[in-house]
């Protein structure tokens, strides 16, 4: 019989303070839901965003994390497919099935924003706790829907296996799903974060012929030639447009992939395409930016320009495609873990994040 749980979590106890670490009481999940017993979980700029923008919006206190792995150590009724002992990745958005692009079979454009239940309580005062995107992985266990819950292999590490759930599945699939580049095609990866990263590895998987890696850190363009990038582009020392035209013969690029989320880079990118180029917008800009676009050179070019939320993903396809390609070397994903912490080290982990420190640093949760 499935009980109630106590545990821990990392969370945001009101807008403007630290993160702090909290005992937790999660309910039993119920009909359609699996319980996850969270082992690694990677630290993304989305939670640094929900503190810095005291919770976009969200209701306080706020459950951090979204890039989660654990194992299934409960099931609530009518799951299939799913048993405790499961390592599973979990997916922060899944395909909903009934909004208009579900229906018409483009389950990766679907609409719908699934809300979250509330399940956790914090334990002193009995206030309920809000997970970041519906699942709060930065804590002992969740409960999730079980299509959120995505089984991957047993002999990929924890540690790896979480960065699928977001960075991965994002910088990959915005090359694979979004926007595929084409074999001997020239792309361009502005922003060398866990997400660029991924891009740039997706971008060399798919046979680009010249992978252009562009940062302002030494250190990020250092990993992006280690991970697939054939030309390292430093845009603290020059203009990237220039230096990207001149190295090309000032044809440009035909894929350029910003992964930053700054009008200033979303203007790099679509200003190096070449003729008939695409520019696939991955970065998250805040919600009134602007930026002008020349109309006329983007017309005459005969350019696009696209969005990718998330990559696009349909995690019961895409999250095993990835693991396979992990554990057959060509999706290096141990590069990616630069550090590992503990669950009271959050606020290292925003602090090495924001000085270029690391890839990822991963929270190992498992005791």
């Amino acid at each position: 019989m499935s009980v109630e749980r106590e545990g821990r979590g990392a969370m945001l106890p009101a807008p403007g303070e630290d993160v702090v670490v909290e005992e937790i009481v999660l309910e039993p999940p119920g009909p359609g839901e699996v319980q996850v017993r969270i082992l690694a979980t990677g630290v993304c700029h989305t939670e640094l965003h929900f503190k810095n923008r005291n919770g976009r919006g969200l209701p306080f206190p706020i459950l951090l994390g979204h890039e989660g792995a654990g194992l299934v150590e409960d099931v609530g009724e009518g799951v299939e497919g799913l048993g405790p002992g499961d390592p599973v990745v979990v997916a922060w958005t899944v395909p909903c099935g009934e909004c208009p692009p579900c229906l018409r079979g483009e389950p990766r454009r679907c609409w719908t924003w699934r809300p979250s239940r509330a399940r956790i309580r914090r334990k002193r005062d009995g206030a309920t706790v809000t997970p970041v995107l519906a699942t709060g992985t930065f804590a002992d266990r969740i409960v999730v829907p079980a299509d959120a819950a995505v089984s991957v292999p047993a002999e990929l590490p924890m540690a790896q296996a979480c960065l699928i759930g977001c960075c991965v599945a994002t910088g990959a699939g915005a090359v694979f799903n979004t926007t595929p580049v084409r074999p001997g095609s020239t792309v361009a990866v502005i922003g060398c974060g866990a997400v660029g990263l991924s891009a740039i590895q997706a971008a060399r998987i798919s046979g680009a012929g010249r992978i252009f890696a562009v940062d302002l850190h030494e250190r990020k363009l250092d990993w992006a030639g280690e991970l697939g990038a054939t030309d390292l582009v430093d845009a603290s020392r020059s203009d990237p447009v220039r230096e990207i035209r001149r190295l090309t013969d000032r044809v440009g690029v035909d894929f350029a992939y910003e992964a930053v989320g700054l009008p200033a880079t979303l203007d790099q990118a679509i200003r190096i395409l070449s003729r008939t180029g695409t520019c696939t917008f991955i970065g998250v800009p805040e919600p009134d930016a602007e930026m002008a676009v020349n109309i006329g050179k983007f017309f005459f070019k005969r350019n696009t320009l696209t969005v990718c939320e998330g990559g696009d993903t349909s995690p019961a396809e895409d999250f095993p495609r990835y693991a396979r390609m992990a554990l057959e070397g060509e999706l290096d994903l141990g590069r990616m873990v630069t550090r590992t912490v503990g669950l009271d080290d959050v606020e290292e982990a925003f602090r090495a994040m924001e000085a270029g420190e690391v890839i990822r640093s991963v929270i190992l949760t498992g005791r």
